[in-house]
């Protein structure tokens, strides 16, 4: 996005308090808006900021006291829904796990500027929004629920702990698309399905209550399936829950190559 940022920043006295021990972050947000002409740019903010806060907490404030047409995501601010996946100085991370403790510098003499982008990959809605649907198309595609036979059992299916730990950390999941639009096959080629819906694929391919592995398998064993990784690990590092996401992607590859 090369247009010129827009410094947005005026002195006004109805802005609440700043308060003891804050200091003034720039943050610098991606615009887009499709109902006027001035198209994809960059607003510059002043936002005071304590090192207890979340950057969740700053872009809040833009939108309650600087600028009200501000568009993003956000839900519970725990890091558990993943609803506010965006790029942060270039990097996907979900703004409420942002720690600003983290990022303001240890000199206070030197300024702190904040870029903060859509994630890539994803049609751009409204500034920060970004169109979900062909994630989750992908997401659905490879059928993320359980597929048994036969009659349902009167009380739960018994799995061992050692069978449950065969696939727990694909458990962890919250689509928040952060590994899916980290992945430069997915930017080059949206209609590659992404980590994400493979992570997802891999949760039921391995628990030994489904029955489904097999029609899973030959659903990512196509040429937009698992062989377009190209392990470049972008989707494990942007994971904002820790999964080992390639190798995930690598354990699909080898049940592929050597049947479960």
């Amino acid at each position: 996005m090369s247009a010129p940022a827009i410094d947005k920043s005026e002195d006004r006295s109805d802005l609440p308090e700043v308060p003891e021990g804050a200091v003034m972050v720039t943050l610098k947000i991606a615009r887009f808006n499709p109902e006027n002409d001035l198209g994809a740019h960059w607003d510059s903010f002043q936002v005071p900021t304590l090192p207890t806060d979340r950057l969740l907490n700053l872009m809040l404030y833009v939108k309650s006291y600087l600028d009200g047409t501000l568009s993003f995501r956000r839900s519970c601010a725990h890091g558990v829904c993943g609803s506010d996946a965006m790029r942060v100085n270039g990097v996907n991370r979900l703004a409420c796990k942002v720690l600003m403790r983290d990022m303001l510098p240890k000199d206070s003499s030197k300024t702190l500027t904040i870029t903060v982008e859509p994630i890539r990959g994803l049609p751009v809605e409204k500034d920060l929004i970004v169109d979900m649907e062909p994630f989750f198309d992908a997401y659905r595609a490879v059928k993320p629920y359980l597929m048994v036979s036969g009659n349902e059992p009167t009380r739960e299916r018994i799995q061992s702990a050692a069978d449950r730990a065969r696939f727990d950390d694909t458990t962890k999941c919250i689509l928040c698309a952060c590994c899916t639009t980290s992945c430069p096959v997915y930017w080059s080629d949206g209609s590659y399905f992404g980590p994400a819906a493979i992570v997802n694929a891999h949760r039921f391919i391995f628990d030994s209550r489904d029955e489904g592995a097999p029609e899973r398998l030959d659903i990512l064993n196509d040429k937009e399936g698992v062989w377009r990784c190209r392990t470049t690990f972008n989707c494990t590092d942007a994971c904002p829950r820790g999964i080992q996401v390639t190798k995930a992607i690598q354990e699909v590859k080898r049940a592929l190559l050597f049947a479960r």
